[in-house]
């Protein structure tokens, strides 16, 4: 696939031009989204310099991580290990931190409490990776889409988008109002160095329209589902958006310090497939291609809950590495995908409360399944609330005992 060459002008410019074709859409002419004014790309967005992405996105050297190297299927000695949801509610310390800080949206959104939870788990445990404690959700309000989170409830949209009325909500992305985002990973890339890599994430267009239409969280998906029909246009002009705000914020990402990038189309495994080829992909395929060619040497992991009917079409949107969930066979993910892409996962949470005997056998049937290249140790999901901190450590311990060498020789 042919990109054009990066301006040297504006470091937004290529961004600036992700669409499936909505320039020419008289809708979001009509809503004013292609206006450099209030509605344009942010003043301090418009100030990155180009060649200063690209310094940040592209350099490579012997140094990388252990995990950045797995994610470019380089030969590493082990495979590299971290957890989803690594940094939480499991671990006694950010319980107690919990206690003084109780928001999650203040947890989540002040840099001193996001760097103090990033490192806990590293400070404990020494994982590959050190992921940005943050929420899919968290740029929300810097495109116009306000939300509060309850302890019941969970994640509420103030007011959901369902129309075209709804639609004229929506803004630019203000990078300024994540500057907490961006000054966290620089604070997390000082500290850890190269001894691991710092993760951010983001989540899929699918996945982050299914909370802005439905207005939080649901089971049944019943209200974005019937807008496939009966207003497709509202809902591709919704996804088109987000398409260009989260690979934006992607750059931002990385440009702050992100070694790697994870998106989470949580949700797309919620789609049949032929469903998600219409509706989720082609928008991941959208930031996909601009990531690569502003940051080509940036690995994408992607990530979906329920993937075993998807992986093929998966490997298709060009990322660096696939994550599995659990319920999908390692080795037979390995097969389906091949060897010329990244795989991570895919041990089951539950494992992890399981005698310490059975979790290392599991590890290593994942390890070996997988294979000594373009493998990332991981969890099949996310670390469960009241998984045992031991159970945590002995999985790191196990995945540091690896030497392909050994095995190679």
């Amino acid at each position: 696939m042919a990109f054009s060459p990066l301006t040297t002008t504006s470091g937004c410019t290529s961004y600036c031009n992700v669409g499936l074709g909505w320039k020419s859409s008289s809708l979001f002419v009509q809503l004013g989204f292609l206006s450099n004014g209030s509605n344009g790309v942010s003043a301090k967005a418009a100030k990155l310099n180009a060649s200063k992405v690209l310094r940040a996105c592209s350099t490579s050297s012997s140094s990388d991580p252990l995990l950045v190297k797995a994610a470019r299927r380089e030969k590493v000695s082990r495979p590299p290990a971290w957890m989803m949801r690594q940094a939480g509610r499991y671990m006694a310390v950010y319980k107690k931190l919990a206690e003084k800080h109780p928001s999650f949206r203040e947890r989540s959104e002040t840099t001193d409490l996001i760097v103090e939870i990033s490192l806990q788990p590293w400070e404990a445990f020494h994982p590959d990776g050190v992921i940005i404690f943050s929420d899919i959700l968290t740029p929300l309000p810097a495109f116009g889409v306000q939300f509060d989170i309850e302890d019941v409830r969970g994640p509420v949209i103030q007011s959901p988008i369902r129309s075209e009325e709804g639609l004229k909500s929506l803004h630019s992305l203000d990078l300024e109002k994540l500057q907490f985002v961006g000054d966290s990973l620089k604070i997390l890339r000082k500290e850890v160095g190269e001894q691991a890599a710092v993760l951010g994430f983001v989540g899929a267009p699918w996945t982050i329209a299914t909370y802005i239409v439905e207005g939080g969280t649901t089971r049944t998906y019943t209200t974005i589902k019937d807008m496939c029909h009966t207003a497709p246009h509202v809902l591709r002009a919704l996804l088109s958006h987000l398409s260009k705000a989260i690979a934006e914020y992607i750059v931002y990402q990385v440009e702050s310090g992100a070694h790697c990038i994870q998106i989470f189309d949580s949700w797309g495994g919620q789609l049949p497939p032929h469903m998600w080829d219409q509706w989720s992909k082609p928008y991941i395929d959208e930031i996909v291609s601009t990531i690569k060619r502003k940051c080509p040497r940036t690995p994408l992991v992607l990530y979906i809950n329920g993937n075993g009917g998807l992986l093929e079409r998966m490997k298709t949107t060009g990322v660096d590495v696939i994550g599995l969930d659990w319920t999908v066979d390692m080795a037979d993910g390995r097969k389906r995908l091949g060897t010329d892409i990244g795989i991570q996962g895919n041990v089951d949470p539950a494992t992890l409360f399981c005698p310490l005997p059975a979790l290392t056998d599991e590890i290593k049937r994942v390890v070996k399944s997988a294979g000594t290249s373009g493998h990332i140790l991981n969890l099949g999901h996310g670390v469960l609330v009241r998984t045992p901190e031991e159970a945590v450590a002995h999985f790191f311990d196990v995945a540091k005992s690896f030497n392909f060498d050994k095995v190679e020789s």
